[in-house]
């Protein structure tokens, strides 16, 4: 990693990951029979800070743990992961943050239980000493008045913000005025945007909801489509970048490891352009993965794919 690298601070949730893998998803009052049940560390903030770390970003994270055995174990996954996590509470009377799970057919359903992730305070992210080319990441899966704050700071050192609005919540204008880069997939798009969208529309329909977005002109829109690539809004024109076929196994964490790929290549000076294209790559490597943190890839790996 270059001396003049900027670092990736990222404030967010840590959650154990609690999959169960089926044939099918479950109808409602209805039980089927798994077929395994694995325990994956996740949770938003902690699969972006160790995306970040894997492809070579210095990558401290910002949250809290509960005092159980869920926390002590995340704790210890994410140190080997390189992840800084000097910054990380633990907090007493209270669990570590929980996504059940269910896995059927390579789809998701996911129930979060924010546990300690729902105390991340506006004095969490007060600690962080931000430097001019440094990147602030978050998400909403923690409180958004914590996300405000904590963008508040970078901006004021000359840090550039990402902010990816997932799950989807709505948000004022007031927190989005702080981005300088809009992460999001159509569901969340169409939440702010006010308007339905679906994974199958057209490209130009994404460009026209994201201009309808209550922020200001200036920032940089991503909206990811899932297998069909990226769109990118800088300036006036939107370009696709487009998906790469791979035999999906796992969406969980897709998201999010394009969120990190993408910091990770900003706080190391990549253009724009290029970050989101290394970022879609490392996206495709990890959906043929189980897992969240897991399965984010090395530098090594998406470099070997764009040979």
């Amino acid at each position: 990693m270059r001396s003049n690298s900027g670092r990736v601070f990222v404030a967010g949730s840590i959650n154990m990951d609690v999959v169960a893998k089926a044939s099918r998803h479950p109808r409602v009052g209805e039980t089927v029979a798994g077929q395994a049940v694995h325990y994956f560390p996740g949770g938003k903030g902690a699969n972006q800070a160790v995306a970040a770390a894997k492809l070579g970003a210095s990558s401290a994270l910002i949250g809290r743990l509960g005092a159980d055995a869920f926390g002590q174990q995340l704790r210890q996954f994410l140190a080997a992961q390189g992840v800084d996590l000097s910054l990380v509470k633990d907090t007493a009377d209270i669990h570590t943050g929980t996504a059940v799970i269910t896995i059927a057919d390579a789809d998701n359903t996911i129930v979060v239980v924010p546990g300690a992730n729902a105390l991340v305070s506006a004095e969490d992210v007060a600690a962080p000493v931000f430097s001019q080319g440094d990147v602030a990441v978050s998400q909403f899966e923690i409180p958004q008045a914590t996300i405000a704050a904590f963008f508040k700071r970078a901006r004021a050192a000359g840090a550039t913000t990402i902010l990816n609005p997932a799950p989807a919540l709505p948000c004022g204008p007031d927190l989005l005025d702080l981005v300088d880069i809009l992460i999001l997939n159509e569901t969340e798009l169409g939440l702010l945007a006010q308007t339905e969208l679906h994974d199958s529309d057209e490209p130009a329909r994404f460009a026209e909801a994201a201009r309808r977005l209550p922020t200001a002109s200036g920032k940089i829109i991503c909206v990811t489509l899932g297998k069909r690539g990226v769109l990118a809004l800088a300036g006036r024109d939107p370009s696709l970048i487009p998906g790469r076929a791979v035999k999906a196994v796992d969406t969980t964490g897709a998201g999010d490891c394009f969120v990190g790929a993408l910091a990770a290549q900003l706080a190391n000076g990549t253009a724009i352009r290029d970050a989101l294209e290394f970022a879609n790559a490392a996206a495709s490597i990890c959906v043929q993965r189980m897992g969240a943190a897991p399965s984010m890839p090395t530098a090594a790996e998406v470099a070997a794919l764009s040979r």
